[in-house]
C-alpha cells in the first residue's frame, strides 16, 4: 500500500482545491415593474410585485 513520503502542507492543499469551491453570482433579472434587479421565480422586494400582480404590499406603498 502507498504511503505518503511527507505530508502535504496546508498550501499546496488548498492550491489543488481552490477551483472546487468557486463561488458563482446568481441570474439576476429586472423586475417588470419596477426595473429593480431580482432573482428570478420571486416577488421583487421594492415592489412588492410576481407575474405582473401585486403580491405582496410594501412599505412605500402602505404609506400612500
Amino acid at each position: 500500500m502507498a504511503v505518503p513520503k511527507s505530508k502535504t502542507s496546508k498550501a499546496r492543499r488548498d492550491k489543488r482545491r481552490n477551483s472546487t469551491w468557486k463561488l458563482t453570482l446568481p441570474g439576476l433579472v429586472k423586475c417588470a415593474q419596477c426595473g429593480a434587479l431580482i432573482l428570478p421565480h420571486r416577488a421583487c422586494s421594492k415592489c412588492g410585485y410576481y407575474k405582473g400582480r401585486e403580491v405582496v404590499k410594501t412599505a412605500d406603498k402602505a404609506a400612500e
